[in-house]
């Protein structure tokens, strides 16, 4: 049942600034939280939430990432300092710090204890470029790496999966688990060639862990800025869904930067503040909807807030609205995907099939297109007033529906509970996006699941359907744990409009999945039988001409793919 969202902030982690010489640290102020607190407010988001205190962090959690010896002189940084009230200046990062890491180790103590389904925690400073032994990039303690090792130490969790959007690699999380195979770190980042901060060689695409932990750090390099909707969909669609799903993640850690929104001085990119619904929702069937999401960065106000709200109106189990400006990726995108899924093809059975790179010079380290040397003319004063100039939509008002479920049913068969039951009267709207499923396209959940992160829900997304038609037929032999994740990853389409016609079976689970239960857990998936990976891929090959969100290779690469002769009756 879903048990609630957390919601924790703390007004004390507003009471300090960034007063270092660096005019870059003008972006980090207290009034990131307090307009992305108000909008919660505003949007009557934080009263649905459950508030959760803030505690301090000790010295035995700081120390499950940092070492002794620099952490001993934390506390008296002389470089960063705080306003109070009184406009009086004091030393209070080092407070705030160890707040912002309670604040994120409280949000896990009650998703992994079951006292609320998910959540986010507003904090400042951030903390994904922390390192063991050092500060950087406005990060004094690394929140979500030591709250990885956190529940690892207290609650003896097998795998983690750490998301980091944020538009800023965080090499502070990569480097504490580059060679632990329990945690899977996926991080897309401004990355332009090694010209953007913090202008890491281990940064790049091919960076994939070390030793045991050998494909477990997942790099996507975004080497243009302005990249949209469509690019950020590619990515999960073909690398990270595919991959969380065989990992089989026991919770979801979101390094939860919203400097990848539209007007972002840092980012300079262009994908708007409802994609975050949708990445939100895509992330809450795994883990059995154990997601814990943690402020980092994001720099303009306006985007932030609207960013943040998203984000919270998908934990909550709104509707997400419908998907925005989806043109297909760019082909800078496209061939940093490539790039990604050739790299680490040899390490998750589900990125096999992948086409392999090209064994010419182009490659995401090589090339550098026309345009992007132009831009670079660009100083920074015009850049401020190109960003400055941007408008953007104000996301559709999300809103829960008073019946979320209602259920069609045999006669003789019995109303489950908290599901209202009526008679149909009407016909279904005639656009919809009908999928039918059946038993003889994919023998196994590894195969099914196959196709419906790189088919159905590309297509899905793409075609932009107002009702979705979800047809079971007798005898499919899908198990009630794989049809509860296609039920609840179809929801992200239509505004949540999804209409569900099926036997006597597997009627509880379904009607779990509608009311916004997440899906059990499929466990680690076994590489997909050949005779699926043939089928899908022979499906994706004929049909991405015409569907630009299932391309995964870029007009400019020469890459070899496997050759499919035979299609199965998988069936869409």
């Amino acid at each position: 049942v879903n048990m609630g969202t957390a919601l924790i902030y703390d007004e004390e982690m507003t009471r300090y600034k960034l007063l270092w010489v660096d005019p870059a640290c003008k972006i980090e102020v207290p009034e990131r939280l307090v307009v992305s607190y108000g909008a919660l407010v505003e949007n009557g988001l934080a009263d649905r939430c459950v508030s959760i205190p803030v505690r301090e962090a000790t010295d035995a959690d700081i120390l499950l990432v940092h070492r002794s010896a620099w952490t001993k002189k934390a506390p008296y940084f002389n470089l960063i300092q705080v306003m109070d009230v009184k406009n009086q200046f004091k030393s209070n990062i080092y407070h705030c710090a160890k707040l912002a890491l309670g604040a994120t180790l409280q949000l896990v103590d009650n998703v992994m204890t079951g006292k609320v389904r998910n959540g986010l925690a507003l904090v400042r400073p951030p903390g994904h470029h922390s390192m063991r032994s050092a500060a950087s990039g406005f990060c004094i303690f690394n929140n979500v790496a030591i709250a990885a090792q956190y529940v690892k130490q207290k609650y003896g969790v097998k795998r983690v999966l750490i998301v980091d959007w944020d538009i800023h690699h965080g090499q502070g999380v990569q480097y504490s688990f580059e060679d632990d195979p329990s945690v899977l770190y996926f991080s897309w980042h401004r990355y332009e060639h090694q010209k953007f901060w913090p202008n890491l060689r281990e940064s790049d695409f091919d960076v994939v862990g070390k030793e045991k932990g050998a494909g477990s750090t997942i790099n996507v390099p975004w080497n243009k800025v302005k990249m949209q909707n469509s690019d950020y969909l590619s990515i999960f669609f073909h690398v990270l869904l595919p991959v969380a799903y065989e990992f089989s993640p026991d919770l979801v850690l979101v390094c939860a930067g919203f400097d990848s929104a539209i007007g972002d001085p840092e980012g300079e990119m262009c994908a708007t503040p409802d994609i975050f619904a949708h990445l939100t929702h895509l992330l809450m069937n795994l883990a059995g909807g154990k997601l814990c999401a943690v402020l980092e960065g994001g720099y303009n106000l306006k985007s932030l807030a609207q960013s943040v709200c998203q984000t919270v109106h998908s934990l909550l189990g709104d509707p997400a609205p419908r998907p925005a400006n989806l043109e297909g990726p760019c082909n800078s995108a496209l061939e940093s995907l490539q790039c990604v899924r050739s790299a680490h093809r040899k390490y998750w059975s589900c990125l096999k099939h992948a086409a392999d790179l090209p064994t010419s010079d182009i490659s995401t380290k090589r090339i550098k297109l026309a345009e992007d040397e132009e831009e670079e003319k660009l100083d920074e004063v015009e850049k401020e007033k190109l960003i400055a100039a941007m408008v953007w939509p104000q996301p559709v008002k999300r809103v829960t529906p008073p019946t979320r479920t209602a259920v069609v049913l045999p006669d003789g068969v019995a109303c489950p509970d908290r599901c209202k039951h009526f008679s149909l009267s009407e016909d279904p709207d005639p656009l919809v996006f009908y999928i039918s499923v059946l038993s003889q396209g994919c023998s196994d959940a590894s195969g099914f699941i196959q196709a419906v992160l790189g088919l159905l829900l590309p297509l899905g997304y793409e075609y932009d359907p107002s009702l979705v038609l979800l047809v079971q037929t007798p005898g499919s032999g899908i198990c009630d744990s794989v049809w509860q994740q296609l039920t609840g990853l179809l929801q992200g389409l239509a505004q949540g409009h999804i209409l569900v016609l099926m036997q006597r079976t597997c009627i509880d689970p379904t009607c779990s999945s509608l009311l916004g239960d997440a899906a059990p857990s499929l466990g680690q998936l076994h590489a997909a039988p050949p005779e699926d990976v043939e089928a899908v891929e022979n499906l994706r090959q004929r049909l991405k001409a015409d569907w630009k969100l299932l391309q995964t290779t870029g007009e400019f690469m020469k890459a070899t793919s496997l050759s499919y002769t035979n299609v199965t009756s998988t069936e869409l």
